[in-house]
């Protein structure tokens, strides 16, 4: 059964406004799947398929001119010059509407910029959200959901096992996608970088350190991560920059898209072992992150999210800016509360003089109320409220 998917209502309105939608996401977050679906009058065509990339390259103008009422085009980055006509084609005939798809941005949203600008509007599917797999399950206890990850292929009616599934599309991007790639010479040592990668979630980057662990230059290591950004297997939580006596720590925290493929590249193999995993708080906040991340992605929007940091490691794990409030978020695995679990969200207060109603310390537990510092969410109320 297709699972209903957040982002439906938004791409209909994009469709309204734009001649050109792009979609992009990671491999297997189903982005084909929910064009064909949506768009069923559509014609496709996917250029993984050699003979149509091969009739896009030789005559794009007759290419797209086999798409007289418009079109989905899957894997679009593969033939970057048929960006070029596309302008052509929407500006000439208004009611010719195209949607593109991608999973390798690096090699996509330069195209975008230099030939599509004011004429395409950009969304993004990521893996299942908690609401979308509860439109067809009962929500899985959250370690469960944090090993699993929210790839629809895990959640299939013949669901293929996360742990082979992770690992196969490990492969698959190391052979498919960064192999196609000049400045990636070395596919193990790529894989090495990204279970290091994975050693770090919710930490501040530090390129150096990583650079010797995997053993070559910052450099490379800058040109790789850029390279898992543009993939949409990771982002970078930028630190909050106001200036609070020049303490600020100014690199950015890693994180994955899909925890479900972080503990897959940690060597987690069942809920049970993330329970005594020694990053489990960092895979819990990772999830967290991500669930917020999804919801603003869903709905067309560029999440406005940073987290806060001083060399005395008085820390606030998410800020969200939203209608010019500015939220702190304090997240902790702990299935029991206690009010050290405040200090975060007190230092926040006295240093912003914040409003405890934009405070909020998210929990594993069952519990929520008000508190002096903020309000205490579980979990699950967190990703529907906030």
């Amino acid at each position: 059964m297709l699972i209903t998917r957040a982002i439906t209502e938004t791409l209909y309105q994009f469709r309204n406004w734009f001649p050109i939608v792009y979609l992009g996401g990671p491999r297997q977050s189903g982005k084909t799947t929910l064009l064909r679906h949506l768009l069923p009058d559509l014609p496709y065509a996917s250029l993984e398929d050699a003979d149509a990339r091969r009739r896009a390259e030789e005559d794009p103008r007759r290419f797209l001119n086999s798409f007289p009422k418009g079109g989905i085009l899957d894997e679009v980055q593969r033939v970057p010059p048929l960006f070029n006509y596309l302008q052509g084609v929407v500006d000439a005939d208004k009611e010719r509407r195209f949607v593109l798809s991608g999973s390798q941005n690096f090699l996509l949203m330069e195209s975008i910029t230099q030939s599509l600008a004011g004429r395409v509007g950009i969304l993004n599917l990521l893996p299942l959200s908690v609401p979308e797999i509860e439109t067809q399950q009962p929500f899985p206890h959250l370690d469960a959901f944090a090993w699993q990850g929210g790839y629809p292929a895990t959640y299939a009616e013949n669901q293929t096992p996360p742990e082979i599934f992770f690992d196969s599309y490990t492969q698959t991007y190391l052979e498919r996608d960064v192999r196609q790639l000049k400045n990636v010479g070395d596919i193990a040592q790529f894989g090495k970088f990204m279970r290091l990668c994975a050693g770090r979630t919710g930490q501040p980057l530090n390129l150096s350190t990583l650079a010797s662990d995997t053993g070559v230059a910052p450099n490379t290591i800058k040109a790789w991560i850029s390279i898992l950004e543009a993939s949409y297997l990771i982002f970078k939580l930028p630190p909050y920059f106001e200036n609070f006596n020049k303490r600020i720590i100014k690199s950015p925290k890693l994180y994955f898209v899909d925890t479900g493929l972080l503990c897959n590249l940690l060597g987690i193999t069942s809920p049970q072992q993330l329970q005594t995993h020694h990053y489990y708080g960092n895979i819990l906040e990772n999830a967290l992150i991500v669930e917020l991340y999804k919801k603003r992605t869903n709905a067309g929007h560029r999440p406005r999210f940073w987290f806060w940091q001083d060399q005395k490691n008085n820390e606030i794990d998410l800020l969200i800016e939203e209608n010019g409030v500015l939220k702190a978020i304090e997240i902790k695995s702990s299935q029991t509360y206690n009010s050290r679990m405040l200090n975060g969200l007190k230092n926040w207060q006295k240093l912003k003089h914040s409003s405890p109603e934009n405070q909020f310390l998210v929990y594993a537990g069952e519990l929520e109320g008000e508190l002096e510092y903020g309000r205490l969410l579980n979990w699950r109320k967190a990703v529907e409220l906030l």
